[in-house]
């Protein structure tokens, strides 16, 4: 898909976005301007060309497509769509938003958001989120089981719920972390050594930042969540960069390359997979490919356990 970077929109006649929403839950986020806003950055990202209109981009003073344009494409007025993108449109049917979502050019991922902002799914903001997690033992005594290979439970908020050794031997020990620290998009962006260990760690810090962004869709009123994007973005100029695009990432398999500091270089694949019966739980294990120095190197790190990473592990975060 081709994406458009033009300059940045006139002040002047930038396209307003809805106000902050009325009686919206203490420390939640405000679901009308997430909507908002990941509506504008999906269209900010195309060209008019992209969807077979002319371009006239010296003329043009809004980034990507204009609301009027994408409405007349999906086939609603733009009054309705001006509406919907502000979150003030009722009755919003299914097909008008696959509609919209075919001119956006919207991943699958983006699609289920999007079906997820404008509460067209189970409304799930509506259930009280749980503080904290439980890992059910038997899924603990399945770590241990599958010792050798790295694998950990994660939950919302990319917490680390539950982890074998191996994991710990790979990733620094989790143990040897403050609770509130056994989390991915702490670790990532909070923990220098994060930037030493993920050999693409723009990539790394894509993939976390778009998991937080599905999970702010499908819980807005957590405000366990609030306080974790409020931190961060206090804290880190690439998080606030990164939140700021709404972009989205549901990744459930891949290749992960990591420099460790006592094996050096490791390619591995991973899978993760939904705990069934556990909500929000899913279990993420790595792997080398067979006879790979890889491979080598993650039974050289198994046998050594959590030892083989204490030293990096207990980096405190700021």
């Amino acid at each position: 898909m081709a994406t458009h970077r033009a300059g940045r929109a006139d002040p002047a006649t930038a396209e307003a976005g809805p106000p902050p929403s009325q009686g919206q839950p203490h420390g939640a986020l405000d679901r009308r301007r997430e909507l908002s806003e990941f509506l504008r950055t999906r269209r900010d990202r195309l060209k008019p060309a992209d969807v077979g209109l002319t371009d006239y981009s010296r003329l043009r003073r809004v980034l990507g497509l204009r609301r009027e344009e994408l409405a007349q494409l999906a086939g609603v007025s733009a009054a309705y769509y001006t509406r919907f993108e502000q979150g003030n449109a009722r009755n919003v049917s299914r097909e008008v938003v696959d509609a919209i979502s075919r001119v956006l050019r919207l991943s699958d991922t983006e699609h289920a958001h999007l079906l997820e902002l404008a509460r067209l799914k189970t409304d799930t903001s509506k259930h009280g989120v749980s503080p904290h997690q439980q890992v059910r033992s038997e899924v603990r005594e399945l770590l241990r089981a599958i010792e050798g290979v790295p694998a950990y439970v994660w939950g919302r908020r990319s917490d680390v719920l539950a982890w074998n050794e191996t994991a710990s031997a790979v990733f620094g020990d989790w143990a040897a972390r403050a609770p509130q620290d056994r989390n991915w998009a702490r670790v990532t962006f909070l923990a220098p050594t994060s930037r030493e260990i993920f050999t693409d760690w723009d990539s790394k810090a894509r993939d976390v930042v778009g998991q937080l962004r599905l999970w702010a869709g499908l819980y807005p009123n957590d405000a366990q969540l609030a306080s974790l994007v409020g931190e961060l973005s206090m804290k880190s100029e690439e998080f606030r960069t990164l939140w700021a695009s709404h972009d989205v990432e549901k990744k459930t398999h891949g290749t992960m390359r990591l420099t460790h500091p006592l094996v050096g270089v490791l390619t591995l694949r991973y899978e993760t997979l939904a705990l069934q019966g556990d909500q929000d739980q899913y279990l993420t294990s790595y792997h080398a490919e067979p006879g790979s120095s890889s491979e080598q190197a993650l039974r050289l790190l198994a046998s050594w356990g959590p030892d083989a990473a204490r030293d990096r592990s207990a980096d405190p975060t700021p």
